[in-house]
């Protein structure tokens, strides 16, 4: 009876009047495409999540309409001087047929961390769980079925005032997108290569490198293609001071295994908190492994020398994690730290 009880019906009587969401359903939805068929990020569901913000207002008009575009004007703010951020995380379906949100409360919290970098006003917490909570209530037919599969989910902010000049927005557009995904990699869960880029740098400690940002991923585009161009998948990323300090992957935090000990290099202002990164390190304490956020140095693919990492093959502990966590999220493992919630809790 739970998988077919709506968001909003699970909710208590004072929740439910809080709850000033308004549901536009689409005239003409689509079909879903097949659990098989995914790649990432180029398929999005019937329905997305609007709310406005207004100097002297503040949020509000929190609504879910059909998926499609918005009009900006050409003199909008986003456009000419970057200011917004974005988070992602995703919803995944459990052989018992319950979807279930991989730690939606630290997402929310980590996309009011970017919001004050960018000097964006901060949205209530409860408000943005509400909104993707309510999301994929509406469109969780989408949400596939196959082992590896998962709801991916973009809560985003932009600044919409329409101006030229340096200065913050005085309104803003939070926006949710969600849809259905395979794998990020095409190699899968099977190690990626990487390219260590000594001469490009992606943020420096006091800039936006601890936001999700547009502007962090615009600055890793030019280092990203060039690893591309030579072979590799992704760049790793060198501290932008001295270059030989191990920052991070593109699109992931890095942790190296050195004897009995993990390494990660220390969140200080220039690598985003990753959420994964932040699971990862619970568990292998609770493990009762050694583990050290600091400055680690390193070679991968470096300055024209290849270097294989345990023969190319995923590391046992590499492996456990990854059945652990991804265990939590389609509900197959135990969840001692109630990162997954089921829809509808």
């Amino acid at each position: 009876m739970a998988e077919t009880l709506s968001y909003l019906d699970t909710l208590k009587p004072a929740e439910r009047a809080m709850s000033n969401i308004t549901i536009t359903r689409t005239r003409s939805p689509k079909t879903p495409p097949s659990d098989d068929s995914l790649t990432f990020g180029n398929v999005f569901t019937d329905h997305m999540f609007l709310m406005n913000h207004e100097t002297g207002k503040g949020w509000h008009d929190p609504r879910i309409v059909p998926y499609g575009p918005f009009t900006l004007d050409p003199a909008c703010c986003v456009l000419h001087y970057g200011q917004g951020i974005f988070d992602g995380l995703k919803a995944f379906r459990g052989g018992d047929g319950h979807v279930r949100l991989f730690r939606l409360p630290d997402h929310a919290r980590r996309l009011n961390r970017s919001a004050h970098y960018l000097c964006i006003p901060e949205l209530d917490p409860a408000m943005v769980e509400e909104s993707i909570r309510a999301l994929v209530d509406v469109d969780r037919h989408w949400v596939p079925k196959k082992p590896g599969t998962s709801l991916y989910i973009r809560p985003t902010v932009i600044a919409t005032e329409t101006f030229l000049g340096v200065h913050p927005s005085h309104s803003y557009l939070y926006y949710v997108i969600i849809g259905p995904v395979g794998a990020y990699y095409k190699e899968g869960m099977n190690p990626v290569r990487i390219l260590a880029s000594d001469q490009h740098v992606r943020a420096v400690k006091g800039g936006l490198g601890a936001a999700k940002t547009m502007a962090n991923y615009a600055a890793s585009l030019y280092g990203a293609e060039e690893a591309q161009k030579a072979g590799y998948t992704q760049v790793l990323w060198l501290d932008a001071v001295e270059h030989k300090y191990l920052d991070e992957v593109g699109t992931m935090n890095i942790m190296v295994k050195i004897g009995d000990e993990i390494v990660t290099p220390p969140l200080g202002g220039a690598i985003l908190a990753g959420v994964t990164r932040d699971s990862v390190l619970t568990l292998v304490r609770e493990w009762g492994m050694r583990v050290s956020e600091r400055q680690v140095s390193g070679e991968l693919g470096y300055k024209g020398e290849r270097t294989v990492i345990n023969d190319g093959k995923t590391g046992a502990l590499t492996q456990k994690l990854y059945d652990t966590i991804v265990g939590i999220q389609y509900g197959t493992a135990p969840d001692p730290h109630g990162w997954a919630r089921l829809l509808g809790n």
